[in-house]
């Protein structure tokens, strides 16, 4: 699932994402709560500050690496990951379980459908989103015939958010590779995913 697909898929699936985000979950629920951003928790906090309280593992937040690890590991053949949403309610209390500063063994505790959710919610509640809306705009203009300019583009990024974009699609394309197990191809994850990383 390269940038450039996530883009081109946001612009044409966003009305539909939309319309299925509204079925699949309760929004008020899963946005983050701006008192929450300024308590210096996990979820809504900018990948700066992050990055301040040491909370990144190259350029990547710990939290990100937990679930993504555990989603590589265990739901790779999960028909429907990311597209099936986990239980609001178990989202939730994993996310303040995770923010509490709690030990929380995914395994065991969450289904894959959840620790999906809960990836998805982190990238939505990213202060600018993870690609912030100057770099978005210009990839949208961009040329489709020279991708050493996109690479430039995205290279604007602050560190953090180019590390966390490009660990992202590195995981994404492992997915993608699972998919006819899982359903998931590179345009249903660039539908799924462009609202997530793109706001």
């Amino acid at each position: 699932a390269s940038v450039r697909e996530l883009v081109v898929c946001h612009n044409k699936a966003a009305v539909q994402v939309k319309e299925d985000m509204k079925k699949m979950v309760q929004l008020p629920i899963l946005r983050p709560r701006a008192a929450a951003a300024k308590e210096g928790k996990l979820f809504g906090v900018s990948l700066l500050e992050l990055r301040e309280l040491g909370l990144l593992e190259d350029g990547v937040p710990v939290v990100v690496r937990r679930m993504v690890e555990h989603l590589r590991k265990h739901a790779l053949h999960q028909e429907g990951l990311f597209r099936v949403n986990g239980n609001v309610r178990a989202v939730e209390t994993l996310k303040q379980r995770l923010e509490s500063g709690e030990d929380v063994d995914f395994l065991s505790e969450a289904d894959a459908c959840t620790v999906a959710s809960l990836l998805k919610q982190y990238l939505r509640s990213l202060p600018g989103g993870l690609v912030d809306s100057a770099v978005q705009s210009a990839l949208i203009q961009h040329d489709d015939g020279c991708w050493s300019d996109m690479r430039d583009l995205l290279q604007q990024l602050p560190d953090p958010h180019y590390s966390l974009l490009r660990y992202l699609c590195h995981f994404l394309t492992h997915v993608e590779c699972h998919h006819k197990d899982n359903r998931m191809t590179a345009l249903n994850l660039a539908t799924v995913f462009g609202p997530n990383v793109f706001q």
